[in-house]
């Protein structure tokens, strides 16, 4: 056997006393900075709780916002009122990446003979990024049943998803945009060296690294979204956030409010670790190409 395979055969590797000596550190000093940090929570976690339970109106707050039995009441309309929540997330999401996507797409056609519909498409843009989400609702919920229309619905359903949809696709087609404008110009010419047409460049060379880079952002974009369907309850809507609504308003205590707020927190968090998780790997990713 050479020098090399004895080099190379796993029986024969042993680790020096400075590699045992490192690693046992790095155990060391992990092990003491999660104590850190778990005493430094419970500390200040201890601290949150007795400055909030000793306030003067703890009492009345627990009984007005923490309710046990109107929790309990609360929670299973609330979850049916969030399956409502969850369509609108579905669908809304589907429509506004697709418009989006078209969107950030015309916007950044070249050539003169494009200019009305990049104007078109800027000045949507513009327009529906500065109006307030929740007006465009209210336009969209009161204002359009107000025309009696022949063939528009007055659901406020349709019309509250409808807004939800108007003004995320100017935000996500922003997001499209930046993710677009960031492929280096030398690919487009690299592509159209190789003869493929402009839509072709766009379809198969552009576009896949553009969407690639923007799925963080797209995520955050999807977590907002998310959370904004409780905003169709304004049109009368029952979702969650009008369930809770309902009972509060009948039995003139809060609790219903924070059941719902929680139950849209737990499905933002993994949504959000997800986002994180994602935005991690893609820079993993990166760096690992830029270290080759």
């Amino acid at each position: 056997m050479t020098v090399r395979e004895e080099a190379a055969a796993p029986d024969t590797y042993k680790p020096s006393a400075r590699r045992i000596e490192r690693e046992r550190y790095r155990r060391a000093r992990t092990r003491r900075a999660f104590a850190v940090a778990a005493a430094s929570s419970l500390v200040t976690g201890g601290a949150l709780v007795a400055l909030v339970v000793g306030s003067p109106g703890w009492q009345r707050t627990r009984e007005t916002f923490f309710d046990g039995h109107y929790a309990r009441l609360a929670l299973p309309k609330v979850l049916d009122g969030l399956w409502l929540n969850l369509r609108l997330l579905a669908v809304c999401g589907v429509v506004v990446l697709a418009a989006g996507l078209l969107l950030a797409v015309l916007r950044t056609l070249r050539g003169p003979v494009f200019f009305p519909v990049r104007a078109l498409a800027t000045g949507y843009v513009d327009f529906f990024r500065g109006l307030p989400l929740i007006i465009c609702i209210l336009l969209s919920a009161f204002g359009v049943p107000a025309l009696r229309l022949s063939g528009v619905t007055p659901d406020p359903v349709l019309l509250g998803g409808f807004a939800l949809c108007l003004t995320y696709t100017a935000y996500v087609a922003e997001v499209f945009r930046a993710g677009i404008e960031s492929v280096h110009p030398s690919q487009r010419a690299a592509a159209r060296s190789l003869g493929l047409s402009s839509a072709q460049t766009m379809r198969y060379v552009v576009l896949p690294q553009a969407v690639r880079r923007v799925v963080p952002p797209l995520l955050n974009d999807l977590v907002s979204l998310q959370k904004d369907t409780g905003l169709v309850s304004i049109g009368g809507a029952v979702d969650a956030v009008y369930a809770a609504q309902i009972i509060a308003s009948r039995d003139f205590d809060y609790t219903p409010y924070v059941v719902a707020g929680l139950v849209f927190v737990a499905i933002t968090i993994p949504m959000t670790r997800l986002t994180d998780w994602v935005a991690a790997r893609m820079s993993g990713r990166q760096s690992q190409a830029g270290a080759v």
